[in-house]
């Protein structure tokens, strides 16, 4: 990958915070454009940085203002800006809160540091970054009759027969030109049904559509592996 994917890291564990910029500033196509050390300190950084970043490693527990809240004013303020979660707490609330907050991927901090780089270089070209564990949490969640989501509203004949298929290819995790040589369409055609997708589903991301797909049952969680 030769684009320079830009990152930021908030996390109010100094040992932690820079002991993955160090990790991550290794890779050549990687660089770490801003440290904060809570969600208030990160907002006042964006707020006042030329050079936003493309991607934020997001702390679930900080102190004044924690990752959920902040990812919600980041998301707000900063549509474009993936935010992948990263915390010790690894539990199906925690994951299914910062989906719906608008987390692209989630990681726990003992994750090795491959599947740390490997998860930012995959939300930089796919747009999200689910693991087993969490696509497993996404299904539970949406297929829960006491879930707080409309699955009824939706006629799903509104999605053309190839919107389907590419909302299974981005689901399964493809990126645009394996989605392009799977379908036999150039991936500029992919672009143009994955906006459709998001127009017609009003997703805000591709993450989103992930989550759709879940709700309306367009795919099972063993088609999205």
């Amino acid at each position: 990958m030769n684009d320079i994917i830009k990152i930021a890291i908030a996390d109010d564990e100094v040992l932690f915070r820079q002991g993955i910029s160090f990790i991550l500033n290794k890779e050549v196509n990687f660089d770490i454009v801003l440290q904060a050390e809570d969600g208030t300190d990160l907002l006042t950084q964006l707020r006042a940085s030329k050079e936003l970043p493309d991607i934020i490693l997001m702390d679930l527990k900080m102190p004044n203002l924690n990752g959920v809240e902040t990812t919600k004013i980041v998301k707000k303020e900063y549509p474009e800006i993936k935010i992948i979660a990263i915390t010790s707490y690894y539990s199906k609330p925690f994951i299914s809160n910062m989906i719906t907050t608008g987390a692209v991927a989630y990681l726990a901090k003992n994750t090795p540091p491959k599947e740390v780089i490997a998860t930012v270089n995959a939300v930089a070209t796919k747009g999200f970054c689910y693991n087993e564990n969490v696509m497993q949490v996404i299904q539970e969640n949406m297929l829960n009759p006491d879930a707080k989501v409309s699955r009824s509203y939706f006629d799903l004949d509104y999605l053309t027969k190839r919107e389907s298929e590419v909302l299974k290819l981005i689901c399964a995790q493809c990126t645009t030109n394996e989605i392009a040589e799977e379908l036999f369409i150039s991936p500029r055609t992919v672009e143009g049904h994955r906006n459709n997708l998001l127009l017609k589903t009003e997703a805000k991301n591709v993450a989103g559509l992930v989550v759709f797909a879940f709700q309306h049952k367009i795919v099972a969680l063993e088609e999205s592996l």
